[in-house]
């Protein structure tokens, strides 16, 4: 027995001082070179997998790149696929428990028992063992609990409507990539078309002001006329220089938003400036009714709403008994056992009934989120139509904003038409054709900047109605089948009477 309570004592202390070497784990840091093959790795994968480009990017192009590479859109598309393997999951908590045990028990002697008369006190029978020192035994039971299958089934109804949810947040993120594109890809344009001239123009300004310090240093002219002169010039200078700011990230910005490589060269196509720019005729009550149907974070709210529905039934539910039936089939090796293996099955009824104290709590908590989920719906859809009504205003402006730019555009390019003219004929300066001339450099730039806003406050429009472009559409369809769509689809004006005319109908 000593020698037994030794090695007992042993074990116990070994266990311990695992148990303590255990606890006293300290951070390891991951090495560095696995941090710079998962840099490179991370490299490759950024630009893996897409189509490169032959040649100029359109719009459509761009926009399409976007849906199908863009990093923000893939990371909606995998959370979409993470809810839909939730709700997959949650199908199975339907399902009865089917659990197998295989077990072995052993001990250094045998079990045994005597047994007493409680009359006497004298022991009345010899002492016996009914068991094995070594016994295996194996069970297969079948367990199903109602109340949990009634409770699991409203959990896959919310996890049902949670994927939903998913997909309002991923038509969030397509309204928002496309608006962001199309912004990004018309400033790139303005910056394309007249990057040379604004380069030229530079040079322009920065020669004459150097010439009109020079004529007032040798005092050729009045001194307040050169330094009125170069005050213009310098004003100009400034504008050009704050408009190359502007405009130099754009294409920087687009190249991100499609995915090309960081640094990759391109072209873009340019295309010609629409001269004929029409009002939106639409009621807008009828653009507030689409924003309101349409919008996905209305439509979150409304997802929400019916979460909170389902959870004040699974609330319900949890306060009634709970009926527990299972089934199993149990296997014993013990040599005293009569019967080694056999059937088991039964029922059980449980109920807590601290619950019913908490059910009044819970309706008013439920009630008290229904009326948050409420609240905000109204919030929501205020600054929805808010938007609605700015991102007209926007477009309003922005085309009036337009028409005045090409109206000066115009009528500077007649003045300078008439100034190049009488300067052949020496009636005017030639310091007078050099303001002209950048004038006229300048009235294209704000020229190209006004139209460059106005196609900004068309995806304005969009996002602000949470319209879909290609409703239901496969981001692994080729880029030119996705390219060719958009470019049936992306045009505001038609695409605002199909929706009027889907309404009327």
């Amino acid at each position: 027995m000593r020698n037994c309570n030794k090695k007992w004592q042993c074990h116990l202390l070994s266990c311990l001082i695992i148990f303590i070497s255990g606890c006293a784990l300290i951070p390891s840091p991951i090495p560095q070179d696995e941090f710079e093959a998962q840099a490179q790795s991370d490299r490759q994968n950024i630009i893996a997998n897409k189509d490169p480009v032959s040649g100029p990017v359109s719009l459509y192009e761009a926009i399409a790149r976007a849906l199908k590479y863009n990093l923000d859109f893939h990371l909606e598309l995998a959370n979409k696929v993470l809810a839909q393997k939730d709700l997959e999951i949650s199908h199975y908590e339907l399902l009865p428990q089917m659990v197998t045990n295989l077990g072995y028990a052993g001990r250094s002697n045998f079990s045994g028992a005597g047994s007493r008369n409680l009359v006497t006190g004298r022991q009345s029978l010899p002492t016996s063992t009914s068991s094995d020192r070594d016994i295996h035994s194996a069970n297969l039971s079948l367990t199903w609990n109602v109340l949990d299958f009634g409770l699991s089934y409203f959990r896959a109804k919310q996890a049902a409507d949670r994927v939903l949810l998913a997909e309002e947040e991923k038509r969030k993120v397509i309204n928002r990539l496309v608006r962001n594109t199309r912004t990004a890809y018309w400033r790139a344009v303005s910056n394309d078309r007249l990057i040379e001239k604004m380069q030229g123009l530079l040079v322009k300004v920065n020669s004459a002001l150097s010439d009109s310090r020079q004529i007032e240093a040798e005092r050729l002219d009045r001194p307040l006329t050169a330094l009125t002169y170069q005050r213009e010039l310098i004003g100009i200078k400034r504008e050009i220089e704050e408009l190359m700011q502007s405009l130099s990230f754009a294409k920087i910005q687009l190249a991100a938003l499609m995915n090309l490589s960081p640094g990759e060269k391109y072209d873009l196509s340019i295309p010609e400036r629409d001269r004929d720019i029409k009002p939106l005729e639409i009621s807008l009550q009828m653009l507030e009714t689409i924003a309101l149907e349409n919008r996905p974070e209305v439509r979150e709210i409304s997802y929400q709403k019916r979460i909170n529905r389902n959870e004040s039934k699974a609330a319900i539910l949890e306060l009634l008994p709970g009926l527990n039936l299972n089934f199993g089939q149990e296997y014993n090796d013990n040599s005293f056992l009569f019967n080694n293996d056999w059937l088991n099955y039964g029922a059980r009824i449980s109920s807590n009934l601290i619950n019913l104290l908490r059910l009044p709590s819970v309706n008013r908590q439920i009630d008290a989120r229904e009326a948050v989920l409420d609240a905000q719906r109204l919030s929501v859809s205020m600054a929805v139509l808010s938007q609605v009504h700015v991102s007209i205003a926007q477009y309003e402006f922005a085309r009036r904003q337009y028409q005045t730019a090409m109206d000066y555009y115009e009528t500077q390019k007649k003045i300078l038409e008439q100034i190049s003219t009488a300067a052949i004929v020496e009636t005017i300066s030639q310091q007078t054709l050099i303001r002209e001339e950048m004038n006229m450099l300048v009235a294209e730039m704000r020229y190209d900047i006004a139209y460059s806003d106005l196609q900004n406050s068309y995806a304005g429009i969009y996002s602000a109605l949470g319209v879909d472009l290609l409703p239901g559409y496969d981001y692994l369809m080729p880029l030119e089948t996705l390219e060719n769509l958009l470019e049936k689809k992306f045009n505001a004006l038609t695409i605002y009477d199909e929706i009027f005319q889907l309404k009327i109908e």
